[in-house]
């Protein structure tokens, strides 16, 4: 079949064009995209030299399913998860899904990862080209493994199903997977773009006593508030290392620091940051994939503070999923509120414009 997808060169640009899919073999799925998230990672995919089919974020209709499909029909609304585990390597037994040895996108690589669809499967002008983590979702219909998909159980809307994939699943599950924060305790996140919202909800959900929300941009700062912040931060951009803010940060929590503290701001200069707003023994979180190599001096470490770096919130799909849609059934986790806006395809240049000028909790392209 033909349809229309957003088709990255790899050098900086991207275009949509038509693509061809293959009907499934085995266990994979034909999935009919109706919403795809944006996130920084799609705009980074465009300068990853290689060409892809964008988009890691996404949910829609199964429409087609290989012979060895167990557990989806035709017809099944489904989440999309970029962390497809095989349940049976060493790393899935130990319970690490989100770090899949065989089909995890980031630990086995794209296109060699057992995670992605049959590569000759999808075609660009005749020449087969990756789906970006497995997926493709900024594609009117994604050939995907039957493991990347989650049946959505309650009643929700395809742009709040969409965002789940990747940034909610990573701020909540770095908050209650990964540093497992306790009720009644402090909390300090460090940037509040969609990944620190949902960070910032995850406390909230865990009962988190405070929660200091630090951005240097006020109108984020807002946001955090309603998404569950007690308290704010505006930081200044010449404050280096945000060594003031900790401060403040201090201040505010007796003079310790916070008991834990989450980094979301993708700045590779914060990255020892989180480790200036926690106390002793308490837990520093880089939550935003900061992968540049960076200096820490180790007083910070002073004494006996945990720093982490967990993948995606240390996401098990099948298990995880189905607890955030519960939590959105039942009010607690906000995710209709979170789409601030929505895009055509053809308006993603407009999308990332947005995005990188803070407009969005977050943004989504509808088919």
């Amino acid at each position: 079949m033909h349809c229309q997808a957003a088709i990255t060169d790899g050098n900086g640009n991207h275009a949509i064009q038509s693509i061809t899919i293959d009907d499934p073999r085995g266990d994979e799925v034909l999935v009919q995209i109706k919403a795809a998230g944006i996130c920084h990672t799609d705009w980074d995919s465009q300068s990853w030299a290689k060409p892809l089919v964008m988009g890691h974020e996404g949910a829609g209709i199964v429409v087609k399913t290989g012979p060895t499909v167990n557990a989806l029909k035709e017809g099944d609304a489904v989440m999309l998860n970029w962390a497809i585990p095989c349940y049976i390597c060493f790393q899935c037994q130990e319970g690490n899904q989100h770090i899949c040895e065989r089909n995890s996108a980031v630990t086995a690589g794209n296109k060699v990862s057992q995670g992605h669809a049959t590569f000759s499967s999808t075609q660009y002008n005749d020449q087969p080209i990756e789906r970006s983590f497995g997926l493709g979702t900024m594609s009117e219909y994604a050939l995907v493994r039957e493991a990347a998909c989650v049946i959505i159980q309650v009643d929700m809307p395809f742009p709040s199903a969409a965002i789940v994939g990747c940034g909610v699943m990573t701020g909540y599950g770095s908050v209650v997977n990964a540093a497992k924060v306790k009720a009644g305790s402090s909390v300090v996140v460090l940037g509040t773009g969609g990944v620190g919202l949902n960070v910032i909800q995850g406390a909230r959900i865990a009962g988190a006593g405070k929660i200091i929300a630090v951005d240097v941009n006020p109108d984020r700062l807002e946001m955090a508030r309603f998404y569950g912040a007690t308290d704010t931060v505006l930081a200044d951009k010449a404050d280096r290392n945000l060594l003031e803010a900790a401060g403040q940060v201090k201040t505010m929590t007796q003079g310790r620091g916070a008991d834990y503290a989450f980094e979301c701001t993708a700045i590779p200069a914060l990255g020892a940051a989180p480790l200036a707003m926690v106390r002793n023994a308490g837990v520093a979180v880089q939550v935003s994939g900061i992968e540049q190599e960076i200096s820490i001096d180790m007083n910070l470490f002073e004494w006996d503070k945990v720093y982490i770096n967990p993948l995606y919130g240390q996401c098990r799909p099948q298990i995880d999923f189905p607890i955030l849609q519960q939590l959105y059934a039942k009010g607690d986790l906000l995710l209709d509120q979170m789409v601030t806006r929505t895009y055509a395809l053809t308006d993603l240049p407009q999308a990332f414009a947005d995005m990188h000028a803070g407009r969005n909790a977050k943004g989504v392209i509808v088919f």
